[in-house]
């Protein structure tokens, strides 16, 4: 999580257009290598399942992310802000955009493929929207993006399939908590947008933030999450490091940069891509299977981020 999360106050404009196309390329590439990390954290995480608990997959993959983005810090030579009440907000941001999203994560995939969970991440940017819209009135929805949502809502229907049974089994509890992963992807973009963005905190402060609150209260849990057996081998070890470094550390840094370009909506976008690549690397590596309503589920959805995408686009030069 795949995630969207942060946000930092937009750049000042530059009086050159070559520096302004060379930092959107750059944001460009950034968003891209985001979705890659995130779109392969899935496949991570299916094949750490093999030898470690989800507890110990979260775990050890928001420590691994913190000391990565602790090292980008201190070699940028970020300055760490004093005001105690913008470190609340991080912590706050720190536990429902990367603690809690990663644990479910982990916790859905033993329930559901890696393939599933990255289509059910593909909803984020529809959660994104009802939590910046409802919950901290940051934008506004018009009659067509409410359409869209709608749609997508039905795409969401149909992946869970009810009418295939088995609605109080495993598998529909790992769907539920791969939803629950996204809704807290969106809260967390509409509360940093809300009350992080205003602060002009750089971009490596605000995920170091996120990341390393999220690390603290990993190691508060410690006794409850790390307990168990381990069984790790060669390609689990490399999972856990992709998935630390890449999907923890340096794509969180790539996405406050996008989110601080873009907007959260915008940013959200990213999951247009996560469920291409974890759809591929779930069926050609680990050979998964979808049944027909899930990627036909998938594709109403994003037939409605379409409708809901377009009214924005449309909107914004009146």
């Amino acid at each position: 999580m795949a995630s969207t999360s942060p946000a930092s106050s937009a750049p000042p404009t530059n009086s050159t257009a070559a520096p302004a196309a060379g930092s959107s390329l750059r944001v460009a590439l950034q968003f891209v290598g985001m979705a890659l990390a995130w779109g392969a954290s899935f496949l991570f995480m299916k094949v750490s399942l093999e030898g470690m608990s989800w507890g110990q997959i979260a775990w050890a993959r928001i420590l691994i992310g913190a000391i990565t983005m602790l090292v980008i810090v201190l070699v940028m030579r970020e300055r760490m802000p004093r005001d105690l009440k913008l470190w609340a907000h991080l912590a706050v941001a720190g536990v429902t955009g990367v603690a809690l999203p990663f644990l479910l994560w982990a916790w859905a995939e033993q329930y559901i493929s890696s393939a599933l969970a990255s289509i059910f991440n593909g909803i984020t940017p529809i959660t994104t929207a009802l939590m910046v819209t409802f919950a901290f009135h940051v934008e506004k929805l018009s009659r067509n993006q409410i359409l869209g949502i709608a749609i997508g809502l039905g795409g969401v229907f149909v992946i869970i399939g009810p009418w295939n049974g088995g609605l109080f089994g495993g598998s529909l509890w790992g769907q539920v908590a791969a939803i629950l992963a996204t809704i807290c992807y969106g809260f967390t973009g509409g509360y940093l947008r809300k009350y992080v963005t205003p602060r002009g905190i750089s971009a490596p402060m605000v995920a170091f933030g996120q990341v390393g609150s999220a690390a603290i209260l990993m190691l508060i849990l410690s006794p409850v999450l790390i307990t168990g057996p381990l069984a790790l081998n060669g390609w689990i070890i490399l999972s856990m490091l992709a998935l630390g470094i890449f999907g923890t550390g340096i794509a969180f840094l790539w996405n406050i940069n996008v989110m601080r370009a873009w907007g959260p909506t915008r940013n959200s976008t990213v999951t247009y891509l996560t469920p291409i690549i974890g759809v591929a690397l779930g069926v050609l590596i680990l050979g998964e299977t979808l049944s027909w309503n899930e990627p036909v589920g998938a594709a109403i959805a994003i037939v409605g981020i379409l409708v809901m995408r377009q009214r924005a686009s449309l909107r914004r030069p009146r």
